[in-house]
């Protein structure tokens, strides 16, 4: 408990990783998890404009009741920022939403 009332008050940056948090539409679990930007992306060189992006797909589970599988697909800029994010299965939470328990 300590900890996540500590991690409230102590953001930390992480420029090599992206969390996303998720709540599950069945049972609604709140998961989440990091993507490392520089393993996780692959490239697709002239997406946009001709300029590269980088996409990532995750399909996460919970241990929760109904195992639902939540699939999370995030697009990045050639900065590695993200441009467009989707999913099914659940729904985006905040870092807030997902420490309320």
């Amino acid at each position: 408990m300590w900890d996540k009332i500590r991690s409230l008050f102590t953001a930390r940056s992480d420029p090599h990783g992206y969390t996303v948090y998720v709540a599950c539409d069945r049972c609604g679990e709140k998961l989440k998890t990091r993507i490392n930007k520089a393993h996780d992306l692959s490239v697709e060189y002239g997406a946009r404009q001709g300029k590269d992006t980088y996409f990532c797909r995750k399909v996460l589970s919970g241990d929760g009741p109904c195992f639902q599988r939540i699939e999370v697909e995030l697009t990045f800029d050639e900065r590695k920022r993200v441009i467009d994010k989707e999913i099914s299965g659940g729904r985006f939470i905040s870092r807030e939403e997902y420490m309320q328990g």
